[in-house]
C-alpha cells in the first residue's frame, strides 16, 4: 500500500489576552483615536475605521504590551538556523486597530514585508451571542490555490483522516482571542451582521537583521 505524507504545514498560532483590564485599557485608547482621526484609512477594509498603523505610539503601554505578546509568540514558533554564525534578528512591530459595524468586512489581502502578523480581538462585538449568521469570520486562504484546482475544480486533495481539505478555514473570533500566522498568508473577514461594534487590532512584525558584533563598520 502507498503512503502519504504530509508535507509544507503552514503555521498558524492561537492564544488568549490574559488582562481583562489590558483589553479594556485598549478598547479606550482605540476609540479615543478614532474620535481624533474619524476619516482613519482606507486599506483592506471595506466599510468601518481602519486607523494609522502608529498604534504602537498613540495606543500607550497596552499596546507596547500587547506588541511584546505578539513577538514572544513569534519567538516560540520559528528557529533561527543562522544563529551560530552570528545572524541574529530583532523585531520591529507596526500595529494598527480596525472597529467594524454591521456589513463591514476586509478583503483578500496579505501583508508583504513582514515575517509574522498577528490579529487581536478587543471586542468581537456578538455580545454574547453564538449565532452563526453573525460572520465576522477571519477566513484563510490556502497558499496553494488555486493552481492546485485550476484545471480540475471539483477535485480536492485529502487530509490526514482521508477527508477534502479545507482550502478557506475560517476562525470566529472571541474577545481576548489574539492569532498569528506568516505575513504571506492570504486572509480576510467576512462580513460582519453583530450587533455590537468589532474592535480588533492588526499586527506586523519585520525581521531585522542586528549588526553582527565585532563587524567593521
Amino acid at each position: 500500500m502507498s503512503e502519504t505524507r504530509h508535507l509544507f504545514a503552514t503555521p498558524f498560532v492561537i492564544d488568549r489576552l490574559q488582562s481583562p483590564e489590558g483589553i479594556r485599557v485598549l478598547r479606550d485608547a482605540i476609540l479615543t483615536e478614532q474620535a481624533r482621526d474619524s476619516a482613519g484609512v482606507q486599506i483592506s477594509n471595506l466599510g468601518g475605521w481602519h486607523s494609522n498603523t502608529k498604534m504602537i505610539e498613540w495606543g500607550g503601554e497596552a499596546a507596547r504590551a500587547l506588541a511584546h505578546k505578539a513577538m514572544t509568540m513569534a519567538d516560540d514558533a520559528h528557529v533561527n538556523v543562522g544563529a551560530k554564525e552570528g545572524r541574529e534578528y530583532s523585531w520591529v512591530p507596526e500595529m494598527w486597530a480596525n472597529v467594524s459595524g454591521p456589513t463591514n468586512a476586509n478583503q483578500y489581502h496579505c501583508h508583504p514585508g513582514s515575517f509574522w502578523s498577528a490579529v487581536a480581538y478587543i471586542d468581537d462585538g456578538y455580545e454574547g451571542s453564538a449565532e452563526p449568521t453573525l460572520g465576522g469570520e477571519l477566513q484563510l486562504s490556502d497558499p496553494r490555490m488555486p493552481m492546485v484546482r485550476m484545471t480540475a475544480p471539483d477535485l480536492r486533495l485529502t487530509n490526514e483522516a482521508g477527508a477534502a481539505q479545507n482550502n478557506e478555514p475560517l476562525v470566529r473570533p472571541y474577545t481576548g482571542l489574539i492569532v498569528m500566522f506568516p505575513s504571506w498568508l492570504q486572509h480576510c473577514v467576512r462580513p460582519f451582521h453583530g450587533s455590537g461594534t468589532r474592535i480588533s487590532v492588526a499586527i506586523n512584525l519585520v525581521a531585522v537583521r542586528k549588526p553582527i558584533k565585532g563587524a567593521n563598520s
